[in-house]
């Protein structure tokens, strides 16, 4: 699949094949996908929680009621800032959306259906589900990532009403 196809194929997946399995060689390239989004000045200011444990799948859908796909879903990659590690600058929300961007492409081509649940800015869900991950830093998004067990439509196009052209 070229990275067109897979703009195009991407799709919210809110049901899953529970159990289905995801190889380790998977995970490591979702991951090297989400860390070859572009920073600012590269400071990579992430962190990534992949959590397959039931409990903890449970406890997220407890901190973010709208992860409930959670519930069918193989894993979940949960993309946190590290505003620390970005100390001049201010981008570090755009720069996790970036790498949650590469995931959801990356998992595509890969052949499995995610979906986007965002944390950030949200209160109380940001400090909620960091309490869940028992961590510092700052979860902007919940991916959640399995082999899909349904097709949704698409919902993107393209609106030219969107677009101003400076010339």
């Amino acid at each position: 699949m070229d990275c067109t196809q897979a703009i195009r194929a991407r799709r919210s997946v809110r049901r899953y094949k529970k159990g289905a399995a995801v190889p380790p060689e998977h995970l490591h390239r979702l991951l090297e996908a989400a860390m070859m989004a572009p920073s600012a000045v590269n400071s990579r200011p992430w962190e990534f929680f992949v959590v397959e444990n039931e409990q903890t799948k449970e406890a997220l859908m407890q901190a973010h009621p709208a992860c409930r796909m959670l519930e069918t879903a193989t894993l979940a990659i949960v993309v946190c800032g590290r505003p620390d590690l970005q100390p001049r600058h201010n981008f570090w929300q755009q720069d996790c959306a970036a790498a949650v961007e590469n995931i959801l492409l990356q998992a595509t081509d890969l052949g499995y259906g995610s979906c986007w649940c965002g944390c950030y800015p949200a209160q109380p869900r940001t400090d909620d589900v960091a309490r869940v991950l028992a961590t510092q830093a700052v979860p902007v998004a919940i991916v959640a990532i399995g082999v899909p067990d349904e097709a949704p439509p698409a919902k993107g196009y393209y609106d030219p009403a969107r677009v101003r052209y400076l010339r």
